[in-house]
Protein backbone atom coordinates (compact mmCIF):
# COMPACT_ATOMS: atom_id res chain seq x y z
CA UNK A 1 0.00 0.00 0.00
CA UNK A 2 1.41 3.65 -1.18
CA UNK A 3 2.14 6.24 1.80
CA UNK A 4 -0.54 8.19 0.03
CA UNK A 5 -3.12 5.70 0.91
CA UNK A 6 -1.77 5.39 3.94
CA UNK A 7 -1.74 8.89 5.29
CA UNK A 8 -6.18 8.62 4.82
CA UNK A 9 -6.54 5.29 6.41
CA UNK A 10 -4.40 6.13 9.58
CA UNK A 11 -6.43 9.29 10.32
CA UNK A 12 -10.06 7.36 9.78
CA UNK A 13 -8.91 4.40 11.64
CA UNK A 14 -7.61 7.36 14.93
CA UNK A 15 -10.86 9.25 14.53
CA UNK A 16 -12.96 6.34 14.78
CA UNK A 17 -10.54 4.68 17.07
CA UNK A 18 -12.46 5.02 20.48
CA UNK A 19 -16.21 4.37 18.78
CA UNK A 20 -14.60 0.84 17.55
CA UNK A 21 -13.04 -0.36 20.55
CA UNK A 22 -16.74 0.19 22.09
CA UNK A 23 -18.08 -2.19 19.43
CA UNK A 24 -15.78 -4.45 20.38
CA UNK A 25 -15.89 -4.34 23.71
CA UNK A 26 -19.73 -4.28 23.77
CA UNK A 27 -19.54 -7.45 21.78
CA UNK A 28 -17.26 -9.16 23.88
CA UNK A 29 -17.07 -7.85 27.49
CA UNK A 30 -13.26 -7.81 27.13
CA UNK A 31 -11.15 -4.97 26.66
CA UNK A 32 -8.10 -7.47 25.83
CA UNK A 33 -10.03 -8.80 23.22
CA UNK A 34 -11.49 -5.44 22.45
CA UNK A 35 -7.78 -4.53 21.62
CA UNK A 36 -7.03 -7.87 19.44
CA UNK A 37 -9.98 -6.88 17.51
CA UNK A 38 -8.77 -3.31 16.44
CA UNK A 39 -5.33 -4.71 15.64
CA UNK A 40 -7.07 -7.40 13.68
CA UNK A 41 -9.50 -4.58 11.97
CA UNK A 42 -5.98 -2.56 11.28
CA UNK A 43 -4.79 -4.72 9.38
CA UNK A 44 -7.62 -5.18 7.11
CA UNK A 45 -8.55 -1.88 6.57
CA UNK A 46 -4.70 -0.66 5.35
CA UNK A 47 -5.59 -3.32 2.46
CA UNK A 48 -8.54 -1.57 1.45
CA UNK A 49 -8.69 0.72 -1.28
CA UNK A 50 -9.36 3.98 0.51
CA UNK A 51 -10.98 5.39 -3.14
CA UNK A 52 -13.82 2.85 -3.19
CA UNK A 53 -14.96 3.62 0.54
CA UNK A 54 -17.90 5.73 0.40
CA UNK A 55 -17.99 5.74 4.37
CA UNK A 56 -15.25 5.35 6.16
CA UNK A 57 -16.83 4.79 9.45
CA UNK A 58 -19.55 2.45 8.06
CA UNK A 59 -16.76 0.36 6.22
CA UNK A 60 -14.63 0.59 9.94
CA UNK A 61 -17.73 -1.13 11.87
CA UNK A 62 -18.11 -3.79 9.34
CA UNK A 63 -14.93 -5.17 9.60
CA UNK A 64 -14.32 -4.50 13.60
CA UNK A 65 -18.37 -6.06 13.70
CA UNK A 66 -17.64 -9.07 11.54
CA UNK A 67 -13.86 -9.69 13.82
CA UNK A 68 -15.92 -9.44 17.09
CA UNK A 69 -18.39 -11.74 15.86
CA UNK A 70 -15.41 -14.23 15.07
CA UNK A 71 -13.78 -13.91 18.35
CA UNK A 72 -17.16 -14.39 20.16
CA UNK A 73 -17.43 -18.22 18.82
CA UNK A 74 -13.88 -19.22 20.15
CA UNK A 75 -14.64 -17.27 23.28
CA UNK A 76 -17.07 -19.32 24.04
CA UNK A 77 -15.28 -22.56 24.89
CA UNK A 78 -13.02 -20.40 27.04
CA UNK A 79 -16.00 -18.67 29.03
CA UNK A 80 -17.76 -22.91 29.08
CA UNK A 81 -14.16 -23.97 31.06
CA UNK A 82 -14.03 -20.89 33.41
CA UNK A 83 -14.28 -21.50 36.99
CA UNK A 84 -16.98 -19.56 38.81
CA UNK A 85 -19.05 -16.92 37.32
CA UNK A 86 -17.87 -14.78 34.47
CA UNK A 87 -17.97 -11.22 34.52
CA UNK A 88 -16.62 -8.65 32.29
CA UNK A 89 -13.34 -6.84 32.10
CA UNK A 90 -13.90 -4.11 33.82
CA UNK A 91 -12.96 -0.76 32.17
CA UNK A 92 -12.26 2.29 34.20
CA UNK A 93 -14.00 5.10 32.21
CA UNK A 94 -13.89 8.94 32.19
CA UNK A 95 -16.47 10.92 34.51
CA UNK A 96 -18.15 12.55 31.60
CA UNK A 97 -18.88 8.89 30.63
CA UNK A 98 -21.77 9.28 33.20
CA UNK A 99 -23.11 12.12 31.54
CA UNK A 100 -24.39 10.29 28.50
CA UNK A 101 -27.02 8.25 29.79
CA UNK A 102 -27.38 5.85 27.14
CA UNK A 103 -23.80 5.04 26.61
CA UNK A 104 -23.33 4.66 30.31
CA UNK A 105 -25.82 1.92 30.47
CA UNK A 106 -25.22 0.18 27.22
CA UNK A 107 -21.85 -0.64 29.05
CA UNK A 108 -22.62 -1.08 32.49
CA UNK A 109 -21.73 -4.48 34.30
CA UNK A 110 -25.57 -5.15 34.55
CA UNK A 111 -26.26 -4.74 30.72
CA UNK A 112 -23.15 -6.59 29.71
CA UNK A 113 -24.09 -9.64 31.68
CA UNK A 114 -27.69 -9.11 29.67
CA UNK A 115 -25.78 -9.18 27.05
CA UNK A 116 -23.86 -12.75 27.82
CA UNK A 117 -27.21 -14.24 27.11
CA UNK A 118 -27.93 -13.49 23.55
CA UNK A 119 -26.33 -15.39 20.82
CA UNK A 120 -23.90 -14.09 19.13
CA UNK A 121 -25.57 -12.56 16.09
CA UNK A 122 -28.26 -11.06 18.12
CA UNK A 123 -25.51 -9.01 20.69
CA UNK A 124 -23.66 -7.58 17.47
CA UNK A 125 -27.50 -6.08 16.21
CA UNK A 126 -28.53 -5.30 19.90
CA UNK A 127 -25.29 -3.42 20.63
CA UNK A 128 -25.22 -1.32 16.72
CA UNK A 129 -28.70 -0.90 16.49
CA UNK A 130 -29.30 0.38 20.29
CA UNK A 131 -26.21 1.40 21.50
CA UNK A 132 -25.24 3.38 18.71
CA UNK A 133 -28.18 3.82 16.59
CA UNK A 134 -26.68 2.36 13.30
CA UNK A 135 -29.06 1.84 10.33
CA UNK A 136 -30.58 -1.61 9.45
CA UNK A 137 -28.71 -1.21 6.02
CA UNK A 138 -25.49 -0.93 7.46
CA UNK A 139 -25.69 -3.90 10.52
CA UNK A 140 -27.09 -6.34 7.63
CA UNK A 141 -24.14 -5.59 5.59
CA UNK A 142 -21.76 -6.03 8.99
CA UNK A 143 -23.60 -9.17 10.11
CA UNK A 144 -24.42 -10.54 6.46
CA UNK A 145 -28.25 -10.52 6.79
CA UNK A 146 -30.83 -8.98 4.77
CA UNK A 147 -32.24 -5.84 6.07
CA UNK A 148 -35.56 -7.50 7.15
CA UNK A 149 -34.06 -10.27 9.16
CA UNK A 150 -32.02 -7.76 10.71
CA UNK A 151 -35.26 -5.98 11.79
CA UNK A 152 -36.48 -9.15 13.53
CA UNK A 153 -33.37 -9.97 15.05
CA UNK A 154 -33.11 -6.58 16.50
CA UNK A 155 -37.02 -6.78 17.99
CA UNK A 156 -35.94 -10.24 18.97
CA UNK A 157 -32.72 -8.65 21.10
CA UNK A 158 -34.61 -5.42 22.48
CA UNK A 159 -37.28 -8.02 23.59
CA UNK A 160 -35.08 -10.04 25.44
CA UNK A 161 -33.30 -7.56 26.98
CA UNK A 162 -35.92 -5.48 28.37
CA UNK A 163 -37.25 -8.11 30.43
CA UNK A 164 -33.93 -8.58 31.97
CA UNK A 165 -32.40 -4.74 32.49
CA UNK A 166 -32.75 -2.81 35.20
CA UNK A 167 -36.31 -1.45 35.50
CA UNK A 168 -35.09 2.46 35.57
CA UNK A 169 -31.79 3.73 34.73
CA UNK A 170 -30.76 5.65 38.06
CA UNK A 171 -28.49 8.88 37.83
CA UNK A 172 -24.68 8.60 38.26
CA UNK A 173 -25.17 10.96 41.41
CA UNK A 174 -27.58 8.79 43.08
CA UNK A 175 -25.41 5.38 42.35
CA UNK A 176 -22.82 7.11 44.06
CA UNK A 177 -24.56 8.56 46.97
CA UNK A 178 -25.59 4.53 47.60
CA UNK A 179 -22.22 2.81 46.80
CA UNK A 180 -21.15 5.57 49.55
CA UNK A 181 -23.13 4.90 51.76
CA UNK A 182 -22.36 1.15 51.49
CA UNK A 183 -18.64 1.85 51.60
CA UNK A 184 -18.88 3.39 55.08
CA UNK A 185 -21.58 1.30 56.44
CA UNK A 186 -18.79 -2.02 55.06
CA UNK A 187 -15.47 -0.06 56.43
CA UNK A 188 -17.58 0.52 60.28
CA UNK A 189 -19.05 -2.95 60.17
CA UNK A 190 -22.56 -1.01 60.88
CA UNK A 191 -24.89 -3.81 59.70
CA UNK A 192 -27.88 -1.92 60.14
CA UNK A 193 -26.64 0.53 57.48
CA UNK A 194 -25.73 -2.31 55.39
CA UNK A 195 -29.40 -3.77 55.32
CA UNK A 196 -30.63 -0.08 54.78
CA UNK A 197 -28.73 0.36 51.83
CA UNK A 198 -29.26 -3.21 50.42
CA UNK A 199 -32.13 -4.26 48.70
CA UNK A 200 -33.29 -7.28 50.13
CA UNK A 201 -33.10 -9.37 46.77
CA UNK A 202 -29.74 -8.37 46.20
CA UNK A 203 -27.23 -10.63 43.89
CA UNK A 204 -23.37 -10.74 44.43
CA UNK A 205 -21.45 -11.87 41.37
CA UNK A 206 -18.01 -12.64 42.29
CA UNK A 207 -15.48 -13.48 39.88
CA UNK A 208 -12.54 -14.81 40.56
CA UNK A 209 -11.25 -16.75 37.12
CA UNK A 210 -9.68 -19.65 39.78
CA UNK A 211 -6.95 -17.45 40.60
CA UNK A 212 -8.64 -15.20 43.79
CA UNK A 213 -10.78 -16.82 45.97
CA UNK A 214 -14.32 -15.83 45.07
CA UNK A 215 -17.69 -17.52 45.33
CA UNK A 216 -18.69 -19.78 43.06
CA UNK A 217 -22.04 -19.48 42.78
CA UNK A 218 -23.65 -15.33 42.86
CA UNK A 219 -24.78 -14.86 46.43
CA UNK A 220 -28.39 -14.11 46.66
CA UNK A 221 -30.08 -11.88 49.59
CA UNK A 222 -29.19 -8.98 51.91
CA UNK A 223 -28.56 -11.00 54.80
CA UNK A 224 -26.30 -13.75 53.28
CA UNK A 225 -24.64 -10.56 51.36
CA UNK A 226 -23.80 -9.16 54.23
CA UNK A 227 -22.14 -12.06 56.10
CA UNK A 228 -20.16 -13.08 52.83
CA UNK A 229 -19.07 -9.27 52.58
CA UNK A 230 -17.46 -8.93 56.60
CA UNK A 231 -17.14 -12.66 56.88
CA UNK A 232 -14.36 -11.59 53.90
CA UNK A 233 -13.27 -8.80 55.70
CA UNK A 234 -13.11 -10.44 58.58
CA UNK A 235 -10.36 -13.16 57.80
CA UNK A 236 -8.23 -10.91 56.17
CA UNK A 237 -5.14 -9.27 57.77
CA UNK A 238 -4.41 -6.56 55.45
CA UNK A 239 -5.27 -3.13 55.76
CA UNK A 240 -8.35 -2.90 53.90
CA UNK A 241 -8.82 0.46 51.97
CA UNK A 242 -11.98 1.29 49.18
CA UNK A 243 -11.88 4.34 47.02
CA UNK A 244 -14.39 5.61 44.74
CA UNK A 245 -13.50 5.22 40.74
CA UNK A 246 -15.86 5.19 38.00
CA UNK A 247 -16.15 1.90 36.18
CA UNK A 248 -18.17 1.08 32.96
CA UNK A 249 -19.24 4.43 33.00
CA UNK A 250 -20.88 4.23 36.34
CA UNK A 251 -19.63 4.80 39.36
CA UNK A 252 -17.94 2.05 41.05
CA UNK A 253 -15.11 1.15 43.94
CA UNK A 254 -11.87 -0.28 44.06
CA UNK A 255 -10.75 -1.95 46.57
CA UNK A 256 -7.08 -2.51 47.76
CA UNK A 257 -4.94 -4.66 50.19
CA UNK A 258 -1.91 -3.24 52.15
CA UNK A 259 -2.30 -1.10 48.98
CA UNK A 260 -2.05 -3.47 46.50
CA UNK A 261 -5.59 -3.36 44.58
CA UNK A 262 -7.84 -6.76 44.93
CA UNK A 263 -10.49 -5.95 43.08
CA UNK A 264 -13.24 -3.46 41.45
CA UNK A 265 -16.96 -3.49 42.00
CA UNK A 266 -19.72 -2.42 39.83
CA UNK A 267 -22.81 -1.62 41.08
CA UNK A 268 -26.88 -2.38 39.92
CA UNK A 269 -28.79 0.32 42.01
CA UNK A 270 -33.05 0.72 41.90
CA UNK A 271 -35.12 3.02 43.78
CA UNK A 272 -31.75 4.41 45.78
CA UNK A 273 -30.75 0.62 47.21
CA UNK A 274 -28.28 -1.63 45.76
CA UNK A 275 -29.52 -4.71 44.07
CA UNK A 276 -26.35 -5.74 42.85
CA UNK A 277 -23.07 -6.00 43.28
CA UNK A 278 -20.04 -7.24 40.67
CA UNK A 279 -16.98 -7.72 42.17
CA UNK A 280 -14.36 -8.57 39.76
CA UNK A 281 -10.93 -10.48 41.92
CA UNK A 282 -9.28 -12.16 38.86
CA UNK A 283 -6.01 -10.28 38.19
CA UNK A 284 -5.84 -10.87 34.32
CA UNK A 285 -9.22 -8.60 33.91
CA UNK A 286 -7.53 -5.77 36.24
CA UNK A 287 -3.97 -5.45 34.83
CA UNK A 288 -5.52 -2.30 32.79
CA UNK A 289 -7.31 -1.09 35.46
CA UNK A 290 -3.39 -0.01 37.68
CA UNK A 291 -1.62 0.45 33.80
CA UNK A 292 -3.96 2.66 31.65
CA UNK A 293 -5.75 5.92 32.50
CA UNK A 294 -9.16 6.42 32.02
CA UNK A 295 -10.72 5.94 29.08
CA UNK A 296 -13.52 8.32 26.69
CA UNK A 297 -15.68 5.98 24.88
CA UNK A 298 -16.79 7.13 21.24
Amino acid sequence: MSDHAAGPATEAFVAHRNLLFTVAYEMLGSAADAEDVLQETWLRWVDVNQDQVLDQRAYLVRITTRQSLNRLRTMKRRKEAYVGPWLPEPLLTTPDVADDVELAESVSMALMLVLETLSPTERAVFVLREAFGIGYDEIAAAVDKSPAAVRQIAHRARRHIDARRPRAVVSASRTRAALEAFRQALETRDLQALLDVLAPEIVVVNDGGGIKQAALRPVIGAEKVIRFLTGGLGRTTATVTVGPTTVNGNPGLVFRLDGEIDGVMAARVEDDRITGLYYVRNPEKLTRVESETPLTLR
